[in-house]
């Protein structure tokens, strides 16, 4: 076993393995081992596991603004001697032994969040990631998965420091509005608004400046969006522009994202062009 981010998830998995302990059998069966799990589960594993599926967020990246994000990890893990626990963390850094930012289950109170069979367990957590305690702007971008198993003594049968990588990204927010409205055909249509992203270190939403940032028109009756041009945010992240009004529709920005933060657009304004 590796010594401290390692020992933080057996923390957690002892931890919750606590909550899922029953009193000792009366037979004298091992109480160590939940009686509810399916069988053959021994007390001891003789193979090797294996972390087999870490699920985070449903696949999608974590956008965190000013305020805790709360998500979901699933973790499934296979023993031949079976499976008591499977946890997950994400942590970022270059070692696992002491990284930068490290990020554990939240409690699960007296819940089993585990589900079984005699050989597999697939457990799902709810994490915070909170930018007033753990999340500062360096750490935006890629984490890494760490998964570990845990058999019926509480070993650790399969401990993976670097299973898959997730995206924890600094929420974006996209303004826009077309102006004005309604407008006459062939006249020119100012269609203004802003980019600010999520600042975690002074928890506030500030300007993304020198982003490009497309504007976007749907025609009236169509469903799809088509790019009329791409514009800068300016020191402060506003955009501002200007279009010929041809038909009735509607205008928005729609930003790509980049690797610390998620793509968004904006809400759609429409205009009606007499």
């Amino acid at each position: 076993m590796r010594t401290r981010a390692s020992a933080a998830l057996t923390t957690g998995a002892l931890a919750l393995s606590a909550l899922m302990v029953p009193a000792a059998h009366a037979s004298g069966g091992d109480s160590r081992v939940p009686a509810d799990l399916p069988t053959p589960f021994a007390a001891s594993s003789s193979a090797a596991g294996k972390i087999t599926k870490v699920t985070v967020n449903g696949g999608k990246p974590i956008a965190v603004g000013t305020s805790k994000k709360k998500f979901t990890v699933e973790v499934s893990a296979s023993n031949e001697a079976g499976v008591l626990l499977a946890i997950a963390a994400l942590w970022r850094g270059s070692d696992f032994d002491n990284p930068d930012v490290f990020l554990e289950e939240d409690d699960t109170g007296s819940a089993d969040p585990c589900k079984y069979t005699a050989t597999t367990a697939t457990c799902k957590y709810t994490f915070t990631a909170d930018p007033r305690t753990k999340l500062a702007n360096k750490y935006a971008g890629s984490w890494k998965v760490a998964g570990m198993a845990i058999d019926g003594t509480f070993q650790p049968v399969a401990l993976v420091e670097n299973f898959k990588s997730v995206k924890v990204l600094r929420a974006a927010k996209l303004t826009a509005n077309a102006a004005p409205e309604p407008i006459k055909k062939g006249k020119t249509l100012t269609v203004t608004g802003a980019l600010t992203r999520a600042n975690w270190d002074t928890e506030k939403y500030a300007g993304y400046t020198s982003q490009p940032v497309k504007l976007q028109y749907q025609k009236r009756g169509s469903s799809a969006w088509s790019t009329v041009k791409t514009v800068k945010s300016d020191g402060r992240g506003n955009l501002k522009t200007t279009v010929k009004a041809t038909a009735d529709g509607s205008f928005r920005y729609s930003f790509a994202g980049t690797s610390t933060t998620p793509a968004v657009n904006s809400g759609a304004d429409y205009v009606d062009v007499r």
